[in-house]
């Protein structure tokens, strides 16, 4: 059985950010990376339950602004996602990881990537979950009502268990930027599509903050093989939704 190591921090440019290795044969590593309002807890033990399947080791990290990771340098641009996929190589640099499989949520998705597409000899597989290529309404409904919850239920409360006192900028940083007239043209498919690294791509079928166009556009965008998935009766995270179907679907992908 696959184990979590100790936690441990990652210096870019400085900074601080957490991570935690998943310990496991010798193999390239698959990276998890968070969606918009997550960290490496609220990942609970997918991480480690897919590394088990698949037989692999894994790393975790916590982008800036969540967790227990430093905080955001400064605003969000309309770049944010592009930024964060080159942090991304940062990380593996400073790691001195010269090739991984990616596995991205929502946000995280979007950064492998792009990730991918600009660094394709640092990365071997990418699993996309509920990923973002352009903007959409429904994504833009989905940000509104979630501002509304925030304001008006406990889910401050909730997401202050894992962000702590960085819980209001991080939250205001994610709608603000999407919700933001300069964000709404926002469009990577131009970006990936030299991408030429197989690509597993799915997504709920009720996701919230976006439609299954989405599988559509990756998929016809990008250069390389390219499965999609809409995963029955699961919304916008599909790893917890139907978790033994998707951890049996990516350990399938990425077992070497």
């Amino acid at each position: 059985m696959v184990k979590q190591s100790t936690p441990f921090n990652v210096t870019i440019d400085g900074r601080r950010l957490a991570a935690v290795r998943i310990d496991g044969p010798k193999a390239p590593p698959l990276v998890f990376l968070h969606e918009a309002l997550g960290s490496i807890a609220q990942w609970r033990d997918f991480p480690a339950a897919l590394c088990a399947t698949a037989a692999r080791p894994g790393l975790v990290y916590e982008r800036f602004g969540h967790g227990h990771s430093g905080p955001m340098a400064g605003p969000r641009t309309p770049a944010y996602l592009h930024e964060e996929a080159a942090t991304l190589v940062a990380v593996l640099d400073a790691l001195q990881i010269q090739r991984a499989d990616l596995v991205g949520h929502s946000d995280g998705g979007s950064i492998a990537l792009l990730a991918a597409a600009r660094h394709p000899a640092r990365v071997g597989r990418i699993a996309t979950m509920a990923a973002h290529v352009l903007v959409e309404d429904v994504t833009l409904a989905g940000i509104r009502a979630a501002q509304l919850t925030y304001a008006g239920t406990d889910m401050r409360e909730r997401l202050a268990r894992y962000h702590g006192e960085g819980t209001d900028a991080l939250f205001r940083a994610w709608a603000e930027t999407w919700l933001s007239p300069a964000f709404r043209g926002w469009n990577i498919e131009k970006d990936i599509r030299v991408l030429d690294v197989p690509v597993l791509a799915l997504q709920g079928e009720a996701d919230e903050y976006g439609t299954l166009d989405q599988l559509a556009r990756i998929k016809a965008a990008v250069r390389g093989p390219c499965a999609t998935w809409a995963v029955p009766k699961a919304a916008h995270h599909p790893h917890f939704q139907a978790r033994a179907e998707v951890l049996d679907r990516l350990a399938a992908f990425f077992k070497v």
